[in-house]
This record gives C-alpha cells, structure tokens and sequence, in this order.
C-alpha cells in the first residue's frame, strides 16, 4: 500500500506542478503562446513513472487547466502525445535524453499534425499543418530542455533513484 500511495502523491504532484506552472511560466511563440512547464513535467513523469503514467497526468493536466479556462482542447493531443513518447523512448532506450527527443518530436511534429483535425473536429478551426508547427515545437523543445536539466540534476544528487516508482 505504501508504493500505491507514494505512486498516487507523486502523480498528483506533477499534475500540480503541469497546472500551476503553466500559469507562470509562458512566453509568446508566434501567435500562440508556449507552455514549456507541461512538456518539463512530460519528461520528467516519463523517466520517473513510465510512459502510461506520464499520458495519464498528461491527460488530467490537459483536463484541469481546460475546466478552469486555463488553456485549449489542444492540450490533450499536444501533451499526451509527447508524453506517451517521451516515456517509450526512454523505455526502450534507458537513455535520458532520448525521453527529451521523444517529448519534443512527439508534441512538436505528430501532435502538431494531428492538431489539424482535432482543431477542426472540437474547435471549428480550420488552421493548417504549419500554423500549429512554430508554437509546438518552441514549447515542446523548451520544455523537453527544462525537463531533461531537472531530472540529470536528480540523477547527478541521487534523487532519481528514491524517486523511482514504475
């Protein structure tokens, strides 16, 4: 019960850092705005918690911050996505740096095409491919670099490994 609880605290605490963070730390990426906090917090579930863990707080992020008009219907496949393959490559590779690239082209390239219909479908919007792309990339790839200095600075103080839940 002990492992379930810690598992549970730690997932709620990411998904407390995705939602308050992306309130204080933006910047503007064409015309849309970059979040980079939410792809931070995507690497960081994927390394500590596997890639299922990390789309599940992917999703609730997503979720929280769009019942409280913090953010779009865009946050589930550009989040989730990225998280998911953060998670798989760092799986299959073990290597830190491959959960960054694997946030980064997961947000910043598939979620951005996949956007397209999902903008059309849920918001009305017919945007293009490339509309979507600039902002996308510049958050995913800020956030996969903010996320991957966090957890080498775990590793490098020997918290990674008490944190460790999958």
């Amino acid at each position: 019960m002990h492992q379930r609880t810690r598992l549970i605290t730690m997932m709620a605490i990411l998904i407390a850092i995705g939602v308050l963070g992306s309130q204080f730390l933006w910047f503007p990426a064409g015309i849309a705005k970059a979040y980079p906090v939410q792809h931070a917090v995507n690497v960081i579930a994927a390394v500590m918690l596997g890639p299922i863990r990390a789309t599940i707080i992917a999703f609730m992020i997503g979720l929280i911050r769009n019942v409280f008009g913090l953010g779009t219907l865009l946050a589930f496949p550009g989040g989730m996505i990225g998280a998911l393959l953060a998670g798989y490559f760092y799986q299959k590779t073990n290597k830190l740096t491959w959960a960054a690239v694997g946030e980064a082209f997961g947000t910043g390239i598939i979620a951005s095409l996949f956007a397209v219909p999902f903008a059309k479908l849920f918001m009305g919007t017919t945007l293009g491919a490339l509309f979507f792309f600039p902002s996308f990339l510049t958050s995913s790839i800020s956030g996969a670099l903010i996320g991957l200095f966090i957890i080498l600075r775990m590793k490098s103080t020997q918290q990674l490994k008490s944190f460790h839940l999958k």
